[in-house]
């Protein structure tokens, strides 16, 4: 290849630019040769290029979405290389073969999904190079989960929340409750600055929700204690309220928190937390589409997957009828 396309693995918003700004000829050569030699890295250029500059989302897809999309698109050619596929022109009947061996491979459906929009990615990357107009995973079915989300990944419950609040230093309690009393997502959370953060109105600002959607959530008690006192601590420099700047890095630091109080068990990532908020706060107005505004939901059904209601929810309702 005259010139890889790892060589715009800079920036988002550059690489993009770099790789839109050759002929249509030189990209489409690129995106040919990277397609034949099954390159992972150059494909996975191509296709952060595209979806930083063709989708909706553009250069704010959070990083959950891409780590989603990279290791889906990881699995995809290991398959093609273990089964001779020609990515630019695959047998009609490789891709429901190659998302039937994802399901028997074990994978919950939830995941196979994953993996096949990650591979539907690459083919609109691939397709916007120029290189194919092959669409082979546009009519291919994907396993339905028929367990509703609150089921599979239920909210915290009160006693986790609060034994991790007890060991918590200052910043793991500002995370863990930014996450349980105000919703947020993990990428939310850690791109909160101070000037977000309005104490005395008690209210925060999420200036960049998902979708690029901002949306005002108001602060509780136990989290405008924990903002205060990260304020008052010496050396507080940082425009951002928690240090922490990667995904990674927060998830270890409450997974070693959870473990400190002996309840690694319990732990289950980030959304377990943001579903609790959404769950407590539905238990006190009753009102999913309040809910969602607080949690940042577009649609109300998505709301309904976050919230989990007590099995005799409605007990008295029909107790006189």
């Amino acid at each position: 290849m005259a010139e890889s396309l790892t060589l715009y693995a800079g920036d988002r918003l550059a690489q993009a630019r770099a790789l839109a700004g050759l002929s249509d000829e030189a990209l489409r050569v690129q995106a040919v040769t990277a397609a034949r030699d099954k390159s992972f890295e150059d494909l996975w250029a191509l296709t952060l290029a595209y979806l930083s500059s063709e989708t909706s989302a553009g250069v704010r897809l959070s990083p959950h979405t891409l780590r989603a999309y990279r290791k889906g698109l990881e699995v995809l050619l290991e398959h093609a290389a273990a089964n001779a596929w020609n990515l630019l022109r695959p047998g009609r009947r490789e891709p429901p073969l190659y998302v039937a061996a994802l399901t028997a491979s074990g994978l919950k459906p939830a995941t196979v999904q994953a993996r096949v929009a990650a591979a539907g990615a690459l083919y609109r990357a691939l397709r916007w190079a120029g290189a194919t107009d092959a669409d082979p995973f546009a009519d291919v079915k994907r396993p339905k989960d028929r367990t509703r989300g609150v089921v599979k990944n239920p909210p915290y419950r009160e006693e986790f929340v609060q034994a991790l609040l007890l060991e918590a230093d200052p910043h793991e309690a500002a995370l863990l409750l930014l996450l349980a009393h105000a919703g947020l997502r993990i990428a939310e959370a850690l791109a909160v600055t101070w000037a977000d953060v309005n104490l005395p109105g008690r209210r925060l600002l999420v200036a960049h929700g998902k979708g690029d959607k901002a949306r005002m959530v108001p602060l509780s008690a136990r989290l405008r204690e924990a903002l205060s006192t990260l304020q008052a601590q010496p050396h507080q420099a940082s425009d951002f309220v928690l240090p922490l700047r990667a995904y990674s890095s927060a998830y270890e630091r409450l997974q070693k928190l959870a473990l400190k109080c002996g309840r690694e068990h319990e732990f289950r990532g980030f959304h377990a937390g943001r579903k609790y908020a959404g769950t407590q706060l539905y238990a006190a107005v009753k009102d999913f589409t309040r809910v969602a505004g607080f949690l940042g939901h577009e649609q109300v059904d998505t709301t309904r997957r976050y919230v989990e209601l007590p099995e005799d929810d409605l007990n008295d309702a029909v107790e006189h009828f």
